[in-house]
């Protein structure tokens, strides 16, 4: 089976790592694309370590960058084989990380945008132990009506969604919203009015108070 790599970033403070933030980045990019937000993460979460695995395959709609699975056919059936077939890479990646730093589930939240946050949707809740939280950027659920039967456990949720987004449309929030409230999750939502398919500072300030409690729960 491949392996996913990519860069990383120790904790601010120095020292071993209490906790560890997961960056999955969108479809086209790789891992230094959202590792930039480390920094900005690190000055409130000076003891976490950042990771920000780049995709397992080159992008096929771009002459750069990787996806998690190929947009090219977007019907539902197709789109979520190509997630189960990144799942068990981003599993193994998980499971690394977590005996590199000697931490448990508890320790460790996912952030992802786009692709990486269906990702992200995807894989945290079908883990048997649950992490301590989701963020999710501009992204959407897929197959949420298999969630309720499928999740093994159900981490906490923070879906951030700009309301101009072009790329994934903003319905996409309210769907997602409902397929993990059906499937027992806590879910927050916070709408970026005007914002495109990106992630702005009022974001960014969100999700850091999100990891912040989740981190000290």
């Amino acid at each position: 089976m491949m392996e996913l790599s990519g860069p990383t970033m120790g904790p601010a403070a120095g020292g071993p790592a209490r906790e560890i933030v997961l960056f999955l980045h969108g479809l086209g990019a790789d891992g230094n694309d959202l590792i930039g937000l480390a920094p900005y993460f690190a000055q409130y979460l000076p003891h976490a370590a950042f990771a920000a695995p780049d995709a397992p395959f080159p992008c096929d709609m771009a002459p750069y960058g990787y996806q998690w699975f190929s947009l090219q056919d977007r019907t539902p059936a197709v789109m979520l084989a190509g997630i189960q077939a990144s799942a068990p890479l981003l599993d193994a990646y998980v499971d690394g990380l977590l005996e590199e730093h000697g931490l448990t589930e508890a320790r460790l939240a996912f952030v992802g945008f786009s692709q990486g946050t269906m990702m992200s949707l995807h894989v945290a809740p079908r883990r048997p132990r649950e992490v301590a939280g989701i963020v999710g950027f501009s992204g959407a659920l897929l197959a949420g009506d298999r969630l309720a039967a499928e999740a093994r456990s159900r981490p906490p949720v923070l879906l951030i969604h700009g309301d101009a987004d072009p790329v994934v449309p903003f319905e996409a929030l309210r769907v997602a919203q409902s397929g993990l409230v059906a499937a027992g999750m806590p879910v927050r939502v916070e709408r970026r009015p005007g914002l495109g398919h990106s992630i702005d500072e009022p974001g960014i300030g969100q999700a850091i108070a999100f990891l912040q409690e989740r981190f000290a729960a």
